[in-house]
Protein backbone atom coordinates (compact mmCIF):
# COMPACT_ATOMS: atom_id res chain seq x y z
CA UNK A 1 0.00 0.00 0.00
CA UNK A 2 2.18 2.69 0.82
CA UNK A 3 6.05 2.96 -0.61
CA UNK A 4 8.34 1.62 1.91
CA UNK A 5 11.39 3.07 -0.12
CA UNK A 6 10.02 7.38 0.29
CA UNK A 7 9.71 8.84 2.83
CA UNK A 8 6.41 10.06 4.68
CA UNK A 9 6.31 13.52 3.53
CA UNK A 10 4.50 14.86 6.46
CA UNK A 11 4.81 13.80 10.25
CA UNK A 12 2.09 13.79 12.68
CA UNK A 13 2.46 15.45 15.73
CA UNK A 14 -0.08 14.53 18.36
CA UNK A 15 -3.57 13.83 18.40
CA UNK A 16 -5.09 16.22 17.93
CA UNK A 17 -9.20 16.09 19.08
CA UNK A 18 -12.16 13.17 18.97
CA UNK A 19 -15.23 13.69 17.83
CA UNK A 20 -18.37 11.57 19.53
CA UNK A 21 -21.51 11.24 18.16
CA UNK A 22 -23.58 10.75 21.56
CA UNK A 23 -27.21 10.41 22.30
CA UNK A 24 -27.78 12.70 24.59
CA UNK A 25 -25.91 15.91 24.33
CA UNK A 26 -26.35 17.96 27.49
CA UNK A 27 -26.48 14.88 29.44
CA UNK A 28 -22.76 14.29 27.65
CA UNK A 29 -21.82 17.99 27.92
CA UNK A 30 -22.61 17.94 31.93
CA UNK A 31 -20.24 14.67 32.37
CA UNK A 32 -17.09 16.05 30.43
CA UNK A 33 -17.30 19.46 32.00
CA UNK A 34 -18.14 18.33 35.21
CA UNK A 35 -16.60 15.44 35.63
CA UNK A 36 -13.69 16.18 33.25
CA UNK A 37 -13.66 19.50 34.09
CA UNK A 38 -13.21 20.46 30.23
CA UNK A 39 -14.43 23.88 29.51
CA UNK A 40 -16.93 24.52 26.70
CA UNK A 41 -15.62 26.45 23.72
CA UNK A 42 -18.33 26.95 21.07
CA UNK A 43 -22.15 25.37 20.29
CA UNK A 44 -23.44 24.76 17.02
CA UNK A 45 -27.53 24.75 17.17
CA UNK A 46 -29.30 22.29 15.58
CA UNK A 47 -29.87 24.51 12.44
CA UNK A 48 -26.02 24.20 11.89
CA UNK A 49 -25.28 20.26 13.15
CA UNK A 50 -28.77 18.31 13.04
CA UNK A 51 -28.49 17.43 17.31
CA UNK A 52 -26.53 20.14 18.20
CA UNK A 53 -22.62 19.83 18.33
CA UNK A 54 -20.17 21.19 21.01
CA UNK A 55 -16.29 21.94 21.19
CA UNK A 56 -14.36 21.74 24.65
CA UNK A 57 -11.23 21.94 25.52
CA UNK A 58 -8.42 20.98 28.04
CA UNK A 59 -5.69 22.91 27.18
CA UNK A 60 -5.61 26.14 24.69
CA UNK A 61 -6.48 24.08 21.93
CA UNK A 62 -9.97 25.44 20.45
CA UNK A 63 -11.07 21.67 21.23
CA UNK A 64 -9.95 18.20 22.26
CA UNK A 65 -13.32 16.56 22.35
CA UNK A 66 -16.04 17.98 20.47
CA UNK A 67 -19.66 15.97 20.93
CA UNK A 68 -21.97 15.69 18.07
CA UNK A 69 -25.92 15.00 19.27
CA UNK A 70 -28.56 13.33 18.14
CA UNK A 71 -27.28 9.81 17.42
CA UNK A 72 -29.84 6.95 17.56
CA UNK A 73 -28.89 2.95 17.07
CA UNK A 74 -26.10 1.98 16.12
CA UNK A 75 -24.78 5.46 15.87
CA UNK A 76 -25.42 5.69 19.69
CA UNK A 77 -21.95 6.94 21.42
CA UNK A 78 -19.94 6.45 18.26
CA UNK A 79 -16.95 7.45 16.65
CA UNK A 80 -17.43 10.55 14.47
CA UNK A 81 -14.01 11.11 13.86
CA UNK A 82 -10.25 11.43 15.16
CA UNK A 83 -7.96 14.44 13.81
CA UNK A 84 -4.10 14.18 14.40
CA UNK A 85 -2.05 17.26 14.35
CA UNK A 86 0.74 18.48 11.99
CA UNK A 87 3.38 21.09 12.59
CA UNK A 88 3.01 23.26 9.64
CA UNK A 89 0.52 23.95 6.65
CA UNK A 90 2.94 22.43 4.15
CA UNK A 91 2.59 19.15 5.42
CA UNK A 92 -1.35 19.15 5.14
CA UNK A 93 -0.79 19.91 1.03
CA UNK A 94 1.68 17.15 1.45
CA UNK A 95 -0.56 14.46 3.46
CA UNK A 96 -3.43 15.43 0.73
CA UNK A 97 -1.08 14.73 -2.35
CA UNK A 98 0.48 11.52 -0.12
CA UNK A 99 -3.49 10.50 0.41
CA UNK A 100 -4.27 11.38 -3.43
CA UNK A 101 -1.27 9.02 -4.54
CA UNK A 102 -2.20 5.84 -2.67
CA UNK A 103 -5.59 6.33 -3.51
CA UNK A 104 -7.26 7.40 -0.32
CA UNK A 105 -10.24 8.90 -0.96
CA UNK A 106 -10.56 12.37 0.55
CA UNK A 107 -14.28 13.43 1.67
CA UNK A 108 -13.46 17.01 2.75
CA UNK A 109 -10.57 19.62 2.45
CA UNK A 110 -10.40 23.23 3.51
CA UNK A 111 -11.69 24.82 6.74
CA UNK A 112 -14.90 23.69 8.29
CA UNK A 113 -15.69 26.72 10.97
CA UNK A 114 -15.15 26.93 14.82
CA UNK A 115 -11.11 26.05 15.64
CA UNK A 116 -10.67 27.12 12.21
CA UNK A 117 -8.03 24.59 11.08
CA UNK A 118 -7.00 23.89 8.01
CA UNK A 119 -7.41 20.29 7.08
CA UNK A 120 -7.84 17.34 4.79
CA UNK A 121 -10.53 14.55 5.90
CA UNK A 122 -10.28 10.80 4.42
CA UNK A 123 -11.63 7.75 6.09
CA UNK A 124 -9.28 4.23 6.72
CA UNK A 125 -9.79 1.13 5.56
CA UNK A 126 -12.73 0.37 8.08
CA UNK A 127 -14.63 3.56 7.29
CA UNK A 128 -13.25 5.60 10.28
CA UNK A 129 -13.50 9.20 9.41
CA UNK A 130 -9.41 10.97 10.04
CA UNK A 131 -8.50 14.01 10.09
CA UNK A 132 -5.19 15.64 9.35
CA UNK A 133 -4.95 19.33 10.07
CA UNK A 134 -2.98 22.62 10.93
CA UNK A 135 -3.54 25.84 12.63
CA UNK A 136 -6.20 25.29 15.11
CA UNK A 137 -7.63 28.49 17.01
CA UNK A 138 -5.57 28.73 20.57
CA UNK A 139 -7.36 29.56 23.19
CA UNK A 140 -6.36 32.36 25.84
CA UNK A 141 -6.67 32.27 29.51
CA UNK A 142 -9.37 34.69 29.77
CA UNK A 143 -11.32 31.92 28.01
CA UNK A 144 -11.95 34.13 24.65
CA UNK A 145 -12.77 31.85 21.73
CA UNK A 146 -13.25 33.49 17.64
CA UNK A 147 -16.72 34.69 17.33
CA UNK A 148 -18.78 32.87 14.82
CA UNK A 149 -18.60 35.71 12.78
CA UNK A 150 -15.06 35.44 11.70
CA UNK A 151 -15.27 31.96 10.51
CA UNK A 152 -13.94 31.22 7.09
CA UNK A 153 -15.58 28.09 5.66
CA UNK A 154 -13.73 26.65 2.88
CA UNK A 155 -14.03 23.52 0.56
CA UNK A 156 -10.64 23.51 -0.40
CA UNK A 157 -6.89 24.14 1.05
CA UNK A 158 -6.25 26.63 -1.58
CA UNK A 159 -9.31 28.73 -0.75
CA UNK A 160 -8.86 28.05 2.77
CA UNK A 161 -4.96 29.70 2.21
CA UNK A 162 -6.90 32.55 0.16
CA UNK A 163 -9.31 33.46 2.84
CA UNK A 164 -7.97 33.50 6.50
CA UNK A 165 -10.03 34.16 9.07
CA UNK A 166 -8.60 37.61 10.87
CA UNK A 167 -5.67 36.69 12.65
CA UNK A 168 -4.72 33.13 11.51
CA UNK A 169 -1.41 33.87 9.74
CA UNK A 170 0.69 31.63 7.66
CA UNK A 171 4.15 30.69 8.28
CA UNK A 172 7.09 32.98 6.26
CA UNK A 173 8.65 29.32 5.11
CA UNK A 174 7.62 25.78 5.84
CA UNK A 175 9.69 23.72 7.28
Amino acid sequence: MADTDAPLPFQLRKLGHVVLNVSDIERSVRFYTELLGLAVSDRYPDAMVPGGMVFMRCNADHHGVALVGGARGNEASSLNHFAFEVATLDEVFRARAWLRKHAVPIVFEGRRRAGCQIAVEFQDPDGNNLEVYWGIDQVGTNGHVRPASEWRQARTLEDAVANLPPGQRLPLYSA
